[in-house]
């Protein structure tokens, strides 16, 4: 049986399976908070128009069937009975509205990452090979101003004018990625939170840090943007992992 007559009446059906799926694993690594967090990714050539997670529903159940075609630039999309939460509309509206370039956005609060953005000085040095993967390529957002509503969601796209900043620290509150596809974006995330760890825990032993020197990170940050479908075979991976085990995701 065909994708199309699985679904005949659903539109970008293989970015939902594969967004259905990030949602799937994210639950899985313990990455979400309970219903709080969102991804989205466009689906129309400006990116104003975006699948997203329907409101206050656990990663762990979301099928690809149940998200939401948001429209960016409609002042109406709150005002229906499938309305987003207002948080997610806010943030994520705001990063499609004002970034292209941001064609699918996550957004957690992952433990790890949300440690680093709780620390003064939340920069992520290059520890090791899965730090220096974001070596100069994370910007940092010092200005908490509360709940991501409209007004915060437009200070936070802003953020991200420069296409090279694929990662935003944002402080005191939790991490957004960006990217082209999903499965870039997820497999930007997922070694986001693995950096992330690596040095808290680092840091916690109290031991003087090896650092990488700035022009062996900048190569290394290089070498891996380029490795070969890393990111496409990691997704397809954990889709076929969840296939095997008869996972709903792609229903």
């Amino acid at each position: 049986m065909t994708i199309a007559q699985i679904k005949p009446n659903m539109n970008h059906w293989p970015e939902r399976v594969d967004l259905a799926a990030a949602f799937r694993w994210t639950a899985r690594l313990n990455m979400h908070e309970g219903v709080a967090n969102h991804f989205s990714l466009a689906v129309n050539d400006t990116g104003t128009q975006f699948l997203m997670n329907p409101n206050q529903v656990h990663f762990s159940r979301i099928k690809a069937s149940d998200l939401l075609l948001i429209d960016a630039n409609d002042p109406e999309t709150l005002e229906g009975p499938d309305a987003p939460d207002p948080t997610a509309w806010g943030l994520h509206g705001g990063v499609h509205r004002a970034c292209a370039h941001a064609r699918c956005v996550m957004h957690v609060h992952s433990i790890h990452a949300t440690v680093l953005a709780c620390l003064q000085d939340s920069r992520l040095p290059p520890i090791d090979q899965n730090c220096c993967t974001f070596y100069d390529r994370i910007v940092i957002d010092e200005n908490y101003g509360g709940l991501a509503f409209e007004d915060e969601g437009d200070r936070c796209a802003a953020l991200l004018s420069d296409p090279k900043h694929k990662v935003m620290v944002m402080g005191s509150h939790g991490v957004m990625v960006i990217g082209d596809t999903v499965a870039e974006t997820f497999n930007r995330l997922y070694y986001f939170e693995r950096a992330a760890e690596t040095y808290i825990k680092a840091l916690q032993t109290g031991m003087p840090l090896r650092r990488i020197p700035d022009d062996v990170a900048e190569k290394t940050a290089r070498e891996l943007e380029t490795y070969p479908e890393q990111d496409a075979r990691h997704l397809a991976e954990l889709k076929a992992i969840l296939d095997t085990e008869g996972s709903d995701y792609a229903a």
